[in-house]
């Protein structure tokens, strides 16, 4: 496919002042309910998370990872092994017990 043209201000203005982004939302909102994606799915790892009240940068803390592998792990493009996945299990169970540990820390 070959690259499009750039728009030239003046055009990029016409086709700006052509559009009704309140109908290009509605359209938009039709869509995502018509493919049943109301329900947004939240991982168990952001949810033990969200169970203790802490923030990713305070949760990753606690586990001793940083705060783009927790965010992989609660988007689910890698799972936590070891340690990190036991922390988490006592996370979604105990949420208590992670934040005594770190205002203990």
């Amino acid at each position: 496919m070959l690259p499009k043209k750039p728009l030239t201000d003046e055009q990029l203005a016409t086709w700006e002042d052509s559009r009704d982004l309140a109908e290009e939302l509605e359209q938009s909102i039709r869509e995502m309910c018509d493919r049943n994606l109301r329900a947004v799915h939240v991982s168990f790892i952001a949810s033990a998370r969200v169970e203790t009240g802490l923030s990713q940068s305070q949760f990753a803390q606690l586990l001793g990872v940083s705060v783009r592998t927790l965010q992989q792990w609660e988007q689910g493009r890698r799972q936590p092994s070891g340690a990190a996945k036991t922390l988490i299990a006592i996370a979604a169970k105990r949420p208590e017990v992670l934040r005594e540990a770190l205002s203990a820390g």
